[in-house]
């Protein structure tokens, strides 16, 4: 989790420097590729741990039941 969590932190310090409007043209480009590619990464990996989410639900009789996150059941 450490590792979406630093994606994210270099994320937002590449949206600060291109907001600041304070480096070269092609410096902007090149941290806005770097920025898509994290984005992409952190997205997939964000994907990934939606996946294992797990509601538990306790039925009627008091017992717990697992069910995968987003079932509509």
């Amino acid at each position: 989790m450490k590792k979406f969590e630093k994606s994210i932190e270099e994320l937002k310090e590449i949206i600060d420097k291109l907001e600041s409007g304070n480096i070269p043209l092609e410096d902007s480009l090149s941290l806005f590729e770097k920025g898509v590619k994290i984005l992409n990464t952190a997205n997939k990996k964000l994907t990934q741990m939606e996946k294992k989410v797990e509601i538990l639900i306790e039925n009627s009789d008091g017992k717990i039941k697992r069910e995968d996150f987003g079932t509509d059941d």
